[in-house]
């Protein structure tokens, strides 16, 4: 697809014009740190806004940098992560931390390709800490980009492809500023949610999300929680507190424990160290 200079000039004034009126002050924007920016990219994943903002400077004041960490427990950062959800996320992020002090000497490496290959990141987050930690100009898609882009590029077409969409990315990016660019993207899709039928319903990419209530992922963060506060407790326990079928409470147990939350040892439940 070809984009007009005129059309993608436009986009790019409306998307500016909109961030100098109404730019979001967010406490991540105020730092260059590479660690810090990573916090908040892994805290951002699937998780809105403002829950990130109230948990985020009190991991920083916990694990100020990649090596406290790296040498924090599992217990010490689940507990310091409660209330954003997708525990799995604290972990991997410990995860990255080790492996920054043991292969990169704590030093954060400012290249796309070696941030994706880095536990809990992929792709989308590689662009982001990429761009918000070293400005450098990468093209990379999250939900608010998304919406901006199929709203104002592909108002008509019922289907659009991640390939295309990256494609009107990449011709509108700001390479001088893709740091800000992306920020004022970000806050212009964010406010699109808010006033307009949702584009993204038109990605491929687009899945309802299904419900929480009564899901795998409630049962899940109910049996960490548990664990944090007890530290040990009974299998038999656990099932009687969470009031949910064997089969499904040990099916839970097995995956946190393959994940690396927990450890089973003689029908007693532990948190992992």
């Amino acid at each position: 697809m070809a984009y007009c200079k005129e059309r993608v000039a436009r986009f790019r004034r409306i998307v500016w014009n909109y961030y100098r009126a109404h730019g979001r002050d967010l406490p991540w924007r105020r730092t260059r740190n590479p660690y810090r920016v990573t916090v908040s990219e892994i805290m951002l994943q699937q998780t809105q806004v403002e829950r990130v903002r109230g948990k985020y400077e009190e991991f920083l004041k916990k694990f100020p940098d990649f090596a406290s960490l790296a040498g924090a427990s599992s217990a010490e950062v689940l507990r310091v992560w409660q209330g954003l959800g997708y525990n799995r996320r604290a972990l991997a992020l410990r995860c990255l931390a080790k492996e920054v002090v043991g292969k990169y000497g704590g030093n954060l490496p400012r290249e796309v390709e070696a941030l994706d290959a880095l536990p809990g990141i992929g792709a989308a987050t590689a662009g982001s800490v990429a761009a918000f930690a070293f400005n450098v100009p990468v093209v990379f898609v999250e939900t608010n980009i998304r919406r901006a882009v199929i709203h104002h590029f592909f108002p008509r077409r019922r289907k659009v492809s991640e390939e295309k969409v990256r494609e009107a990315v990449a011709t509108a990016l700001d390479r001088k500023n893709p740091r800000e660019w992306y920020w004022a993207l970000m806050d212009y899709g964010a406010m699109l949610g808010k006033s307009v039928s949702n584009p993204n319903r038109r990605s491929e990419r687009y899945r309802k999300q299904s419900s929480f209530r009564g899901s795998d992922r409630e049962l899940r963060g109910k049996i960490v929680r548990l664990l944090l506060e007890q530290s040990r407790i009974a299998a038999s326990s656990v099932l009687e507190i969470t009031q949910k079928s064997a089969e499904r409470v040990n099916e839970i147990l097995e995956s946190l424990e393959r994940e690396g939350f927990l450890r089973q040892e003689k029908g007693i439940v532990m948190i992992a160290k």
